[in-house]
């Protein structure tokens, strides 16, 4: 179930992992940089949410996607494979979010702006965010 947090900020990011305690954390501590934040629990609940919202027209993308690699019914790595084949989800930056001790090279091989290793690192979480936010899309 895709669940929004915050209102009103212009930067906006999707938050896709399936622990749910995750999800909460990083969407609490979105908010409170003033970050909109929605929430997938798997790769293809945030496949659904970004292409309803790009149907709807009413809200652009988010400016970013946090996503974790390993979750059941669609994993990270098949999440990435479909938006870079949806011409309207392409250009979206995505994060990863991993435990895995080969994060370079996901991130690498998926095309990912960048990669932060759980446990999170609050300072380096926000960086990430920045930095991808702040960036010009293609």
């Amino acid at each position: 179930m895709i669940r929004h947090m915050g209102s009103g900020a212009q930067r906006s990011i999707l938050v896709v992992d399936d622990d749910a305690d995750i999800r909460e954390t990083l969407s609490m501590i979105l908010e409170d940089e003033g970050y909109t934040v929605a929430c997938a629990s798997n790769g293809r609940e945030a496949l659904t949410y970004l292409r309803e919202l790009c149907a709807r027209g009413d809200n652009p993308p988010p400016n970013l996607i946090l996503l974790d690699l390993m979750m059941p019914v669609m994993d990270g790595a098949e999440f990435c494979l479909h938006q870079r084949q949806d011409p309207r989800l392409a250009e979206i930056p995505v994060v990863i979010v991993t435990a895995s001790g080969q994060a370079k090279e996901h991130a690498s091989a998926l095309h990912a702006k960048a990669f932060i290793y759980k446990p999170l690192a609050l300072d380096t979480l926000l960086e990430k965010v920045e930095q991808c936010c702040s960036a010009p899309r293609p």
